[in-house]
């Protein structure tokens, strides 16, 4: 072998290692048979904005649980569709916005809700189980019901085009710094977006989501509202309570919604994880490379030892993956391509939101 072969080889070890460490765990909240009749009022709070296909699972999913003890308001966010008389359909209270966008709607959720707890819920979640709200709330009542607790749903698949966002799911996860082998040793970067529960008096006292209107990534911005108010913000898995389908709308939704989080997100992910990030993204493509120039050159060593490597970040990947989302065992064969994409969309994000200073999303040109 070459001496750059053997650097190579290193740098795939190297990644595959870090791998480990970067991604060591992804819990979710524990499942629990208490009693339901100690839980406060709830009020969940759906902001929305031309939902009306995606909007219905969520809702039958509420009409489901066991758990009866809440409001459902949603915010209609200036929607030129259906999706108000769809909500209405279902017997839920909705509130008109003026189009100013999601952390706006919240925060006219938030002022209408009645619940000692809020809940807010992006439009494409959907519980998964019967119980799934019961052990949501329960789980943070265990916790002592401070702060935020925030769930990444687990991401379901349906079309092809949608495993492109294997990677982005993985470093969404991995970029809160919660999830290393260290634990909680990192400061959260935020919360996630899609599930946020916290308690009424903490959310108007970190300021709630009118003191981070503007902010692209509002689920960042208000962990950290949170967070400077000496609040926590704990973030889980939510694989068996609640989940998601992103960008059903095609390969340019899907393009357009990675491109509006990753370049800004990234800024609060901490500089160690963000390390561990670079060089395990950078093991997998040298190792791609290395064994496809050992099969070109017929260098039997060669081929041999990155054909193992190739297989072990195969396998990691796949496993990584399917803790946050049901992504399909065939794909993992050529993760070479879900990391060569990842890195396209995120240097075309980088110079969007710094270059450009703008990013559109569903129909809005939105200033970075």
């Amino acid at each position: 072998m070459t001496a750059s072969e053997v650097i190579n080889l290193i740098l795939g070890v190297l990644g595959v290692i870090i791998g480990m460490i970067m991604f060591w765990s992804l819990p979710v909240p524990g499942f629990t048979s208490r009693n339901m009749v100690d839980l406060p009022f709830l009020s969940i709070i759906i902001p929305a904005r031309n939902e009306e296909s995606r909007i219905s699972p969520l809702l039958k999913s509420l009409q489901e649980q066991r758990f009866k003890g809440f409001e459902v308001l949603l915010v209609d966010d200036d929607s030129s569709d259906r999706t108000a008389a769809i909500a209405e359909s279902y017997g839920v209270t909705v509130l008109q916005n003026n189009g100013a966008g999601k952390s706006s709607a919240c925060w006219l959720g938030a002022k209408e809700a009645k619940g000692s707890w809020l809940l807010f819920l992006d439009a494409d979640t959907r519980f998964t189980s019967v119980d799934g709200l019961r052990n949501l709330l329960h789980y943070y009542q265990g916790k002592g019901a401070r702060g935020i607790l925030a769930l990444q749903p687990y991401h379901t698949v349906e079309r092809v085009y949608e495993h492109l966002s294997i990677v982005f799911n993985i470093i969404v996860v991995v970029g809160m710094n919660l999830f290393t082998v260290w634990g909680s040793r990192f400061k959260a970067a935020g919360s996630f977006g899609p599930c946020i529960l916290c308690n009424r008096d903490d959310y108007f006292l970190s300021g709630g989501h009118e003191k981070i209107e503007g902010a692209i990534m509002d689920d960042l911005a208000l962990g950290e509202a949170f967070l400077d108010q000496n609040l926590p913000v704990r973030c889980l898995g939510g694989r068996g309570i609640i989940s998601f389908r992103m960008y059903p709308e095609g390969f340019g939704s899907l393009i357009e919604g990675w491109c509006k989080s990753f370049a800004v997100g990234s800024k609060s992910t901490h500089p160690v994880v963000m390390l561990m990030v670079i060089l395990w993204i950078t093991g997998s493509l040298t190792t791609a490379s290395s064994m496809i120039s050992s099969m070109m050159e017929e260098r039997t060593a060669a081929m041999i030892a990155n054909g193992v490597l190739y297989i072990l970040y195969a396998v990691q990947t796949a496993w990584f993956a399917r803790r946050v989302g049901d992504f399909r065992w065939g794909c993992f064969p050529f993760y070479p391509l879900l990391f060569l994409f990842f890195a396209v969309i995120f240097l075309y994000s980088f110079v969007r939101v710094n270059i450009f200073h703008s990013v559109k999303w569903k129909g809005r040109k939105i200033k970075v």
